[in-house]
């Protein structure tokens, strides 16, 4: 690995050096990617090379040393090569092994196809490092491989993946900024320390130059190699110094490009800045046509842009499907300031948060339309982007009404995949922004009684009581039925499982089907019925046996999923442990595993393992699942309402 950077620690990687192992040992072929700096080849080799115990006998490490053209065929040749020493070779993918030319490039393959099948076991982890310069080439190797010998295994490192159907991607970032022990524990930071250490031996910062060194790990975005060559620095200048000197340094090479670019690029570039996390093209298209900038020009300006290094493509690891964009920090800052000297940011802001509006208009028809799954998946692309504009809209707030809509919108992604603090907390800042009598109000209240509720009761309280009046006087019959469907969680939060079950009852009957913009009838329905089996088996049977019937269940996943975890429950409280198993084992294998796991996934579990483990039924009570928060928030009766 030729780079200055080589030398350094893991530190911050054990995550990632764990997940490359998991990944070599079940597929055949994975590919490490991510920007010039960030350890790549470090981290597969500590995970391959170093800890050679995965299901390969030998180790063939081919290294690209090189970032100009190579002649055709040179790392398959070097490939045959290395194949021929003992142990783990090493051999240069360079000048020396540029070998045949263009019309013996196909043969080249074909020779290190046969040298590989021509050893007594062919049980290798072929090693590509830094394969950039020969990328085309080591596509076609690859593929040639994996076909002709069943037991190869392939691990590359490359910025991008190579697109193959086989390939598996681990994609490494710059190390984290921030940890829950603490700035000082953050693996950035510690990298840092570590590297300056061994220049200013006793280097220890306290205050301001703990400060400096935090921001330089912020403006260098947790890039190992470049917080290896700040570090180096500090033999000749104070480290309090180093975040002005790289913000002017990020700043210069950035101005740089942008002199480069036509009027037409530089708007593009400008506006983009505004995305904080990684946006697609037709997003691009919405937010920066206009003023001089057509719809069909703004693609090619986004192509330039990566071209130049100002954007990089990200997105699917395989290469498929439709590009994805981000950019770097040191460019988003700067064209966000180009944005003010053109007098264009508020305008932009106000597009971005728009966009983030129809994100979550998509996201909850696709949820109420039988897409849950495309629903998280769009929401998981967007997240960083959407949680910023929220940020920048509690700064904002004209936007507010906006963003609460937005999150209101999102529902399903506080409730249902445990973002429950996180979503209340937006809820309870944006409130006090927005007009009273709004019409997204009285939801955004009713979705923060219903995530508050499991630890702060108080809180739930208050805003259902602000939700009510709302509610009855529009004549929303939906949004009745959820409030009566929080006021049994605090019932049965209360012990009162008998008025919990009358609450449930009430939003399951009033509900409409096919409701949106909220749970379905069949959720309170499913919670009806686990209530009930502590008390009920018979009425807890026949309320699961109506949520599993419900009009639209098979197009609400979550919704089948919560009744047949009551059926279960029923079916355990009743003496017959083998089929709540079934059920319950049935239910569990319905999860889209690449997915974060929905509320109820946990309970399901924890039944199976009771009924394995012979646990009687009611040795653990059958609580419904519910959205967690893990702190108490402030009364919202305290916050400042708008005037």
């Amino acid at each position: 690995m030729s780079r200055a950077g080589a030398d350094h620690d893991l530190v911050g990687r054990a995550r990632e050096t764990k997940k490359l192992r998991q990944l070599l040992t079940a597929h055949r072929m994975v590919c490490v990617t991510g920007h010039a700096g960030v350890g790549k080849s470090r981290l597969a080799h500590a995970a391959a090379v170093v800890t050679a115990d995965g299901p390969w006998r030998r180790i063939v490490h081919v290294r690209c040393t090189r970032t100009g053209p190579l002649s055709p065929g040179a790392l398959a040749a070097a490939v045959v090569r290395a194949l021929g020493g003992p142990g783990a070779v090493s051999g240069p993918a360079g000048p020396d092994a540029a070998g045949p030319d263009a019309a013996e490039a196909d043969a080249a393959e074909a020779d290190a196809v046969r040298a590989v099948r021509a050893l007594r076991d062919a049980r290798i982890l072929l090693f590509l490092d830094d394969v950039d310069p020969v990328r085309t080439e080591c596509t076609g190797l690859a593929q040639r491989l994996l076909m002709a010998v069943p037991d190869v295994r392939i691990l590359v490192t490359s910025r991008r993946p190579l697109g193959l159907g086989h390939e598996r991607v681990l994609r490494l970032g710059g190390l984290r900024l921030g940890d829950t022990g603490g700035d000082r524990s953050a693996p950035a930071v510690e990298l840092f320390l570590a590297r300056a250490r061994a220049r200013v031996p006793g280097f220890a910062p306290r205050g301001t130059e703990l400060w400096a060194v935090r921001e330089v790990c912020r403006l260098l975005e947790g890039n190992p190699l470049a917080i290896e060559l700040a570090a180096g620095q500090l033999a000749d200048r104070p480290v309090t110094r180093l975040p002005s000197l790289l913000a002017h340094q990020q700043d210069r090479l950035a101005r740089a490009h942008y002199l480069l670019c036509t009027p037409e690029l530089r708007t593009v570039w400008a506006r983009a800045g505004v995305f904080a996390g990684s946006f697609t093209e037709s997003t691009a298209v919405f937010l920066c046509t206009g003023g001089g900038v057509a719809e069909h020009r703004v693609p090619g300006a986004l192509a330039r842009l990566a071209a130049l290094g100002i954007l990089e493509r990200v997105g699917d690891p395989g290469g498929r499907g439709r590009p994805r964009y981000r950019m770097a920090r040191s460019a988003r800052e700067f064209g966000a300031e180009r944005l003010r000297e053109m007098g264009e940011f508020a305008v932009t802001a106000e597009r971005r948060v728009a966009h983030g509006r129809r994100v979550a208009a998509v996201a909850a028809h696709l949820w109420g339309a039988g897409g849950q799954r495309q629903a998280v998946r769009l929401v998981l692309d967007e997240y960083e982007e959407l949680t910023d504009t929220v940020r920048c809209a509690l700064a904002r707030p004209e936007h507010a009404e906006a963003a609460l809509e937005m999150v209101t919108g999102l529902w399903f992604w506080w409730a249902v995949y445990d973002r429950a603090e996180e979503g209340l907390g937006y809820l309870l800042r944006l409130l006090p922004h927005c007009e009273p009598d709004g019409p997204a109000v009285a939801r955004a209240q009713w979705l923060a009684a219903w995530l508050a509720a499991p630890h702060d009761p108080r809180t739930a309280r208050v805003l259902l009581g602000r939700a009510w009046p709302a509610a009855v006087l529009a004549g929303d019959d939906a949004l009745i039925g959820r409030i009566a469907h929080v006021q049994g969680m605090l019932a049965l939060g209360q012990g009162d499982a008998r008025g919990a079950a009358e609450h449930f009852r009430f939003a399951a009957d009033t509900i409409p089907d096919h409701a949106s913009a909220g749970p379905s009838p069949a959720v309170s329905r499913a919670v009806l019925a686990m209530v009930q089996a502590g008390f009920a088996p018979g009425a807890a049977r026949r309320s699961a046996r109506r949520a599993l019937a419900h009009p639209g269940i098979r197009d609400d996943a979550w919704a089948t999923l919560l009744a047949r975890y009551a059926r279960a429950t029923v079916d355990h409280r009743c003496g017959r442990p083998g089929r709540a198993w079934q059920r319950a084992r049935r239910a569990l294998a319905t999860v889209e595993a690449r997915l974060p796991a929905p509320l109820g996934r946990a309970a399901l579990a924890r039944l199976v393992a009771d009924v394995e483990a012979g646990l009687p039924a009611g040795s653990r009570r059958p609580a419904p699942p519910s959205p967690r928060t893990e702190v108490r928030l402030p009364d919202p009766a305290a916050s400042p309402s708008r005037r």
